[in-house]
């Protein structure tokens, strides 16, 4: 069953080609298909081509489809092309020729395109909240360490003190900055595709911001040619948004790696949260965080897989823009188990009090001698030379604290300030809006 099938039967392997896993992924736009067809269906009859009873009699159908695809009673039949077809069937069969009319002025170009936005609009509010959820796990350990002293590195050699105050601090910062690229994709994402029709408008009176309004989208897009060049450049710019959550999820997770091995020692975990060998009956392996890391790493390829696909088509629809879902689907679902998996084992993390004592660190206070001897009035290069000749000579005797007060530093995290970053770049994104629409469309 195809809506757009007439008398010439279409091959099944071409089908089987052509269909690809595209109902696989479009189960999960079944909720968004319905709120569009309620919003389109609402304009339609404010234009004339519905009368009241028809919508009324569609949204009462509609309602009912949205009810059983909350209760995880929804599947799309065999044979049936796509999640649009799905609906309008549904509506056909239990309203009759009423429910031929909902496609009136919209394509399934716009209707996918729809469709997708309105997804992707949901799920950057997920990855939003799994943000912040890992975000407040990171500063509560920060807070909860900001006196327990690891070694900083450089060039992979020990540098200078650090904390493990800074240590999680650092990863929570960079969760803020990771928001804002995900807030840039979100205003590319809510903006309104619908009624630009197969990529050029209808000759309807359409009025497409009824339905903006109605589905709680901030704008439209208005030319509708460039609503069709949206396909896959919203897609794109949600896979930057998200490779720069996992790119930072990414370098954490390298971290734990690393600092989890027998060679650091700085953290643990439960043995519960780790797996063994099957050779060596001592490994304690960090399998999480080194799937998490492949994760993140194949994450930020995703903008470059859309952009291979989409890069060189002229404007207007292509078929390959359905090969977009393959990679953005699988995509948000990978990061969202990430951002949870980092929160779950964070909670159990245990850090090295005393590591910092161990006579391999000593070096890492060379440059805290250099500065005692610069704040007794030694000029700055002669306390360098001083320390340094000391080190040569064996001498060196360092003393194991120090005294960081400025911004940012070990002795001044600046938690309230990088707080109110994250819950301004939160408020940013003004969810609230399209969650009314929502709840106005489906009561």
């Amino acid at each position: 069953m195809k809506l757009w099938q007439k008398e010439t039967r279409v091959s099944e392997i071409v089908e089987r080609f052509t269909v690809g896993r595209d109902l696989e992924f479009d189960i999960h736009l079944a909720p968004y298909d319905v709120l569009g067809s309620l919003a389109h269906t609402e304009m339609l009859a404010s234009i004339g081509l519905l009368t009241m009873e028809e919508k009324e009699a569609i949204h009462v159908e509609l309602k009912n489809i949205f009810k059983s695809i909350q209760a995880g009673e929804f599947s799309i039949e065999a044979g049936v092309e796509d999640i649009h077809s799905q609906v309008e069937f549904i509506l056909t069969e239990r309203l009759g020729d009423v429910g031929k009319k909902i496609h009136s002025g919209r394509s399934r170009n716009d209707q996918v395109l729809v469709d997708m936005k309105l997804f992707m609009r949901s799920e950057i509010k997920a990855l939003v909240e799994g943000t912040n959820t890992l975000f407040d796990r990171l500063m509560s350990l920060s807070d909860q360490h900001k006196n327990t002293l690891m070694p900083g590195y450089t060039h992979m050699q020990v540098a200078m003190p650090s904390s493990f105050g800074l240590w999680f601090g650092a990863y929570a910062e960079s969760l803020v900055d990771d928001l804002y690229a995900l807030e840039a994709a979100y205003k590319v994402v809510n903006k309104n595709p619908l009624g630009s029709g197969a990529g050029f408008g209808s000759s309807f009176p359409l009025n497409r911001k009824m339905t903006t309004e109605l589905l709680g989208f901030e704008d439209l897009n208005y030319n509708v040619v460039y609503a069709m060049m949206g396909r896959g450049k919203a897609e794109r710019s949600l896979a930057t948004g998200m490779a720069a959550v996992a790119a930072t999820l990414g370098k954490f997770a390298m971290d734990v790696c690393l600092y989890m091995g027998s060679d650091f020692g700085f953290i643990g975990f439960p043995d519960e949260l780790t797996t063994g060998s099957s050779i060596m009956p001592h490994k304690k392996n960090p399998d999480v965080f080194e799937l998490m890391r492949g994760k993140c790493n194949k994450l930020q390829a995703a903008p470059n897989d859309i952009a291979m696909m989409t890069t060189n088509l002229p404007v207007g629809y292509h078929r390959e823009m359905q090969l977009i879902k393959e990679v953005i689907f699988p995509a948000i679902q990978d990061l969202k188990d990430c951002l949870f998996m980092a929160d779950f084992m964070l909670e159990k993390i245990t850090i090295n009090d005393q590591l910092i004592q161990q006579d391999k660190y000593n070096y890492l206070f060379t440059v805290e001698e250099v500065n005692r001897l610069v704040l007794s009035g030694v000029p700055f290069r002669d306390a360098y030379k001083q320390v340094g000749m000391a080190i040569e000579r064996g001498e060196f005797k360092p003393e194991r604290s120090v005294n960081h007060s400025h911004e940012g530093s070990i002795g001044q995290l600046n938690h309230a300030e990088i707080k109110a970053m994250m819950d301004k770049a939160t408020a940013n994104f003004n969810f609230t809006k399209w969650e009314k629409a929502f709840e106005g469309l489906v009561k």
